[in-house]
């Protein structure tokens, strides 16, 4: 028996990447997965593992928009029942100069997916979890704002700050309801979003911005999305009862150095 046998869990942002990684790894744990993503990509993973014996649909939402979120909510309580556990993955990165540009999309782009997206899942979800006093909300935030940043991240990196505070805040209000709040706090992870900002910022040679990413982290790599996913599980199940209110940090050690240079 798996250790989400039986739970009804949603994940955002569940097409690619990250997503994509937690998606599979539900599975293999026995939950009933609700995958939620605005690009139709998200209805082909849901029949992939429908095809390989599990249990998923697919959903095509914007988590910017509440309505859209509640229709979410609401088609996976007809499917399967009281959703267990949101993972709120959804997100966005797009590097930018602060001063390049004054029409603020970029802002209102994190903004809107990282932050709002995150609010809007948790507000829609939490009627019910309180109703049946259960329920694992996790949070995809980073290492990037809360720890560490680089030139051209201000919009994501604030955004991922935010959700530090929301994770914090959230818990700590819902915990006389059983309902536990935990923050994710990945480092580069081989995603086609990581793919994308290694193109941004070396167009000529992206694999060379990748392996400079990779030479920097003290395990010489980059994470595999389903090494996400397996905390995210741990995370949404019942072995993790008494963890509410945090951020976990997985790296690969990224963070630890103190200098590039010291000991080289």
């Amino acid at each position: 028996m798996g250790k989400l046998e039986g739970k009804v869990a949603i994940i955002t942002g569940a097409s690619k990447g990250i997503g994509e990684g937690i998606a599979k790894v539900y599975a293999k744990y026995g939950a009933k997965c609700v995958l939620a993503a605005r690009g139709s990509k998200v209805l082909e993973l849901a029949e992939q593992l429908k095809q390989q014996g599990y249990e998923a649909i697919g959903v095509q939402i914007d988590v910017s928009d509440f309505a859209s979120v509640q229709n979410l909510i609401q088609t996976a309580e007809e499917t399967y029942g009281p959703v267990d556990v949101l993972v709120n993955n959804a997100g966005v990165c797009v590097l930018e100069d602060f001063l390049e540009s004054d029409s603020f999309e970029n802002r209102d782009l994190h903004f809107d997916i990282n932050i709002k997206g995150v609010w809007n899942t948790t507000k829609a979800v939490l009627p019910s979890m309180m109703k049946h006093k259960r329920g694992a909300i996790v949070i995809m935030s980073s290492v990037t704002g809360d720890m560490v940043a680089d030139p051209g991240e201000v919009a994501y990196a604030t955004s991922k700050a935010a959700l530090v505070g929301f994770t914090k805040a959230m818990a700590r209000e819902v915990a006389d309801k059983n309902i536990r709040v935990n923050a994710i706090c990945p480092g580069y992870v081989m995603t086609p979003l990581v793919e994308g900002m290694a193109k941004q910022s070396d167009p000529e040679d992206p694999s060379r911005a990748i392996k400079a990413i990779a030479d920097a982290v003290p395990l010489g790599r980059l994470a595999d999305p389903e090494e996400i996913g397996e905390l995210a599980a741990f995370l949404g199940c019942e072995e993790s009862s008494y963890i509410t209110g945090t951020q976990i940090v997985i790296d690969g050690g990224s963070t630890l150095p103190e200098t590039t240079s010291m000991g080289q």
